[in-house]
């Protein structure tokens, strides 16, 4: 267990979490859980103060709730891109597939709906965390369960035996393992993928992940490695990840 001590220093010098949230209640279950694991954090309770905290604090990361009285939270994430690169975690009751597709393309980073547990909350804002600090000098390799994507060499293996893909399946691979334990939209793929198309239709997507499947998964019928968002697109889980879901129960 964390000495008193020990939770002052770590929330001294932790990453600072801007969270967002007109209910005093959610700030203060919010505050709480990332305090004792580490974090620091600040608060605000509308769409204005957020943006005031940001620049004037300059966050780590911010949690953002939608449902702000004076504007929808998208209006933030918007904000906040036009200058920061700070990841964001969306927080809302609301679960439209189109609006998590939308605030996701729009700079979010990942998206929880409401209610979630603090657990959730943790292993997500690690994973954004990481990405954020490996962006300009992504991991050469990344390894997850028995999957091992080596970026600089462009070698593939899983259990140790090596997969060879085509050029196509590599790409689609290695932006899945960039941003891997972050979801990525069809779109988002789609426009990495097929620059000069990005409009393409997503079933050509659909067949390439299949294809992909076939070579990185034991059992390409049921992912545990390049899953489905369902409607909004695909994430390749992180070794946390996996850990969450059981990789004993994943691979029955």
């Amino acid at each position: 267990m964390m000495t008193t001590e020990a939770a002052s220093a770590a929330t001294t010098h932790g990453p600072l979490v801007l969270a967002v949230d007109d209910d005093p209640a959610i700030r203060r279950f919010l505050r709480t859980g990332l305090e004792m694991h580490g974090f620091r954090v600040v608060e605000a309770e509308t769409a204005r103060q957020a943006k005031e905290l940001a620049v004037m604090r300059q966050p780590d990361l911010v949690v953002l709730d939608l449902g702000l009285p004076d504007a929808d939270g998208a209006t933030v994430v918007e904000a906040l891109r036009g200058w920061s690169h700070a990841p964001i975690i969306v927080l809302s009751v609301r679960k439209s597939e189109a609006e998590k597709v939308k605030l996701l393309e729009g700079g979010a980073d990942d998206y929880i709906v409401k209610p979630f547990g603090m657990a959730e909350l943790l292993a997500r804002a690690r994973v954004v965390l990481r990405r954020a600090v490996r962006q300009d000098t992504p991991e050469p390799v990344i390894r997850v369960g028995g999957l091992s994507v080596d970026l600089a060499r462009r070698l593939v293996s899983r259990d140790g035996s090596a997969i060879i893909l085509s050029p196509k399946q590599f790409a689609l691979l290695r932006i899945l393992a960039v941003h891997h334990g972050s979801v990525m939209t069809h779109r988002q793929l789609m426009r990495e993928l097929w620059p000069q198309e990005p409009d393409e239709d997503v079933q050509y997507l659909r067949i390439l992940m299949k294809k992909l499947r076939n070579r990185i998964e034991p059992n390409p019928a049921r992912p545990i490695y390049a899953v489905t968002e369902l409607a909004i697109g695909y994430r390749l889980r992180t070794q946390e990840q996996l850990d969450a879901v059981g990789y004993a129960q994943v691979m029955r």
